[in-house]
């Protein structure tokens, strides 16, 4: 198969016609990542010496799913996300798979924010920030690639209908204060495509652990789906509490979890003091689930 060199992303070519298929996604998506200088951080950028020429993700691991999915449809539920989601074809009415992408942070930086249980590492801001703006690239890349081998694709959080904010709570037996989410949720769509399930600080434990970043794309092209070998949404999660003596707002409870108004008060601290950047991270390094599916405990 040719392969032809663009400033952004990779045509394939099979037969004298673009063409593309799962491999050459995930192919496309880990070269990225593998070689972007995006992926390191710069000198001038440098929080501290130790973080000179830092990388920030190792490979990357993929999930497909389906546009038509019942469970989209489940996630506008106020008991979820809530009416303004907005499903995979309602961003593409053309589309036919969702791709997720979960970036796992390198053990450098999972281990520098594990030490300190006060405020986040330098590395571990570089992460949050410099880390989203490299996801940014990567997904503009995906984009354009997939466009490129001739079918329509976007990022919809990289779109101009996409919105972040606080929606009131509908349910106020559940939750007296706002309710922080987006219209387009990386970790619900990370779980719909078979890359893992929730925990009790409210992350996604990927087979690869917490510790990461999403991003995704919906695209017109027809991939293989990959099916959810789970039927629970915290079925990764023990429940063993190790994330609730980790956070130092003590924003985590059990059954209830994160409590997103403590946790977004403090991270307004860590941002006061790093401007511009902002993070926190301590409720997903130093406990079973930082890099892998946790063992169930044996009770």
């Amino acid at each position: 198969m040719e392969l032809e060199t663009l400033s952004l992303g990779y045509v394939f070519w099979r037969n004298g016609e673009t063409y593309m298929n799962k491999e050459d996604v995930i192919k496309v998506v880990q070269d990225f990542t593998i070689n972007s200088p995006g992926n390191y951080i710069s000198k001038d950028v440098a929080m501290s010496l130790d973080c000179i020429d830092m990388k920030i993700y190792e490979a990357p691991i993929l999930g497909f799913g389906a546009v038509d999915d019942e469970i989209y449809q489940g996630y506008k539920s106020d008991d979820v996300i809530g009416s303004h989601f907005l499903e995979p074809t309602e961003w593409l009415p053309s589309a036919k798979t969702v791709i997720s992408i979960f970036y796992p942070y390198t053990e450098k930086i999972k281990r520098a924010n594990s030490l300190d249980k006060t405020w986040p590492a330098s590395e571990w801001l570089h992460g949050r920030f410099e880390g989203q703006q490299f996801i940014v690239l990567a997904l503009e890349n995906l984009v354009v690639t997939i466009t490129k081998a001739g079918f329509e694709t976007i990022a919809p959080s990289l779109d101009k209908r996409y919105n972040t904010g606080s929606h009131k709570d509908k349910d106020k037996k559940k939750d007296s204060g706002s309710r922080f989410t987006s219209n387009w949720s990386e970790r619900h769509v990370a779980y719909a495509c078979g890359l893992g399930t929730f925990g009790l600080s409210k992350g996604l434990i990927t087979k690869r652990g917490m510790a990461g970043r999403f991003g995704s794309v919906v695209t017109q092209l027809d991939l293989s789906k990959d099916a959810r070998s789970y039927k629970d949404v915290y079925e990764y999660c023990t429940m063993c509490g190790a994330c609730k003596s980790r956070c130092p707002e003590g924003a985590i409870s059990a059954p209830e979890g994160k409590q997103l108004a403590l946790c977004s008060s403090f991270l307004d601290k860590v941002g006061e003091r790093n401007n511009p950047r902002y993070g926190c991270g301590k409720c997903q390094v130093g406990v079973p689930c930082t890099s892998e599916i946790p063992a169930k405990l044996n009770i």
